[in-house]
């Protein structure tokens, strides 16, 4: 029997799949003009603007999978803006006749960046005590609390990373399967955050905490401080680990306490056209209501099987794109292919994780199928990488009339099984990703795959969770494309049933294992009408 919150959870997602013959609820129209703003900002908050100095940052994109490689930064304001500027800050802007916009380091689902970000920082030198939120067009922190004098220097450093969600900026697009979106983009920003900081040689971890609790500690309960203005729903919250030992000490969110707040939220969108009460339900049924457990973060192996690049992890991280179209000539060298489906497992065979897949011990419970079009070395047809052994027994169960046959040539790493051949996958699957061409011309595309009702049963917020795995493999996808000289591209628009049957699930598993996200990965084509240029001109003080 399923909790109500459960059912509500699992109703939503049946009523946001698209169908060949409908579409999920949306928009019928949408004014470009009148998008909403893509930076929130805080009226009344002291900035501080960050240095911007990934420019001067040499450590190679292989090295940051080396555990002891790279000697942790101190903790400065510098460091914080080399966190930031591989992270969440922009990495460019576009321009195309009289528009204009900003692309970041982050990837977002339609470039809609709901992920809204702050840092809680303590015994930092050249930064007060305090609550901050990111401003990425100004590279800068507006700082929205003030710790008690007292409490700022009574322990050692300490830094915690928060994110929410405005789920309107996706909304207003994409109607009622957003919510999807907005998870998949937390997803993204989770692994944004794990990558920049294995660059600085630091660990991340989450904090375990339940959803008011994380509301508390990031001011998104203070409701005067966002009249008029859409609220932000809290999502996690994740520790800077900045050495070998546990920081310990006081519970982050008794140092709120006396805290002295500024900042009021802007407004994003005057007059909003459409409303999706589903969203709010679904938000409010997944919220996590009991903390997790506190454990220790797991040890670390060296990946074995690295890309072959010479590129500065700063220079890949901040030339990731999402690929417009795809060259459907393009070929890739399986030698090329096997190091980006290891980067998918996240754990090696003796039980320690690889980054970015180190930041707790949950168990991957999202899996990968991959449709190889032209990939030199490996037939055309589905694969499954099964990225938790102990899934095998229920996958070969809910699929039993596939081969099952592990590819011979497929390193330990990436232990790749056939499902089936097939040489004319490519438009099949540009029909089920809602007809996109950049599905059919890609190298090979990926279906993330999740047995979703029997998480759900207990803790309905392990839908939210799913997601952000799946936006956590695709922005693994997304820099080891770059590393191979390659770009990805995610695609939330698919077909869902249809997408499922193509696999062959029937029965209860047809209930059971659903498809949370699609990527694609091949040679980009660009777009000459469109020009770039700096994201920002002049350095930051």
């Amino acid at each position: 029997m399923l909790t109500e919150d459960a059912a509500t959870v699992l109703a939503y997602h049946e009523r946001s799949k698209h169908q060949l013959n409908r579409y999920a609820a949306g928009p019928q129209t949408l004014d470009w003009d009148a998008q909403p703003d893509p930076f929130r900002r805080f009226a009344g908050a002291p900035l501080t603007p960050l240095p911007l100095p990934a420019d001067n940052e040499k450590a190679a994109w292989t090295s940051i999978f080396s555990p002891g490689a790279i000697t942790p930064h101190a903790a400065t304001r510098e460091s914080l803006g080399l966190l930031f500027e591989l992270s969440f800050a922009l990495s460019a802007w576009k321009r195309f006749g009289p528009d204009r916009w900003a692309v970041r380091c982050n990837p977002s689902s339609g470039n809609l960046h709901p992920t809204e970000v702050y840092l809680l920082a303590w015994g930092l030198g050249d930064l007060d005590g305090g609550l901050y939120h990111y401003a990425p067009k100004e590279h800068a922190l507006e700082r929205r609390a003030l710790l008690p004098q007292a409490e700022r220097g009574a322990a050692a450093t300490r830094l915690l990373v928060g994110f929410s969600s405005i789920h309107w900026r996706e909304a207003w697009k994409y109607g009622e399967r957003a919510f999807r979106y907005c998870q998949l983009d937390m997803g993204h920003a989770i692994g944004a955050l794990r990558y920049a900081a294995a660059v600085l040689g630091w660990r991340v971890q989450e904090v375990g905490l339940e959803h008011a609790a994380a509301a508390r500690l990031l001011g998104l309960d203070r409701a005067d401080d966002f009249a008029g203005a859409e609220r932000e729903e809290p999502e996690a919250v994740f520790e800077l680990r900045l050495g070998l030992a546990d920081p310990g000490g006081c519970d982050p969110a008794a140092w709120m306490s006396g805290a002295v707040w500024s900042g009021h939220a802007n407004r994003l969108d005057p007059r909003p056209m459409y409303h999706w009460p589903v969203i709010d339900q679904v938000a409010q049924a997944s919220r996590r209501t009991v903390p997790p457990p506190a454990v220790p973060l797991p040890s670390v192996a060296a990946r074995r099987l690295l890309p072959h690049t010479r590129a500065a992890a700063a220079t890949l991280i901040r030339s990731r794109r999402s690929a417009q179209r795809f060259d459907r000539r393009a070929q890739m060298d399986v030698h090329r292919f096997w190091p980006m489906v290891a980067a998918l497992m996240p754990l090696t065979d003796d039980g320690r994780a690889t980054i970015p897949w180190d930041m707790g011990p949950t168990p991957a419970r999202v899996h990968a199928v991959l449709f190889a079009h032209r990939i030199d070395g490996l037939a055309p047809g589905a694969y499954l990488l099964r990225r938790n052994p102990s899934a095998q027994p229920a996958l070969r169960a809910a699929l039993p009339h596939l081969t099952w046959r592990q590819v011979e040539a497929s390193p330990p790493e990436a232990p790749l099984y056939e499902l089936a051949h097939n040489p004319a996958l490519a438009g099949t699957l540009r029909t089920l990703s809602c007809h996109q061409a950049i599905a059919a011309d890609a190298v090979f595309v990926v279906a993330m795959l999740a047995e979703l009702s029997p998480q759900l049963q207990n803790a309905p917020w392990h839908y939210r969770e799913l997601l952000r795995e799946a936006g956590q493999m695709g922005q693994v996808l997304y820099l080891e494309a770059e590393a191979a000289g390659l770009r990805g591209t995610g695609i939330g628009c698919y077909f869902d049933d249809p997408m499922r049957e193509l696999l062959g699930f029937s029965g209860q598993s047809s209930d059971t294992w659903q498809i949370l996200y699609h990527f694609s990965v091949g040679r980009p084509v660009p777009d000459e009408r469109i020009t770039s240029s700096q994201p920002y001109q002049e350095p930051a003080p």
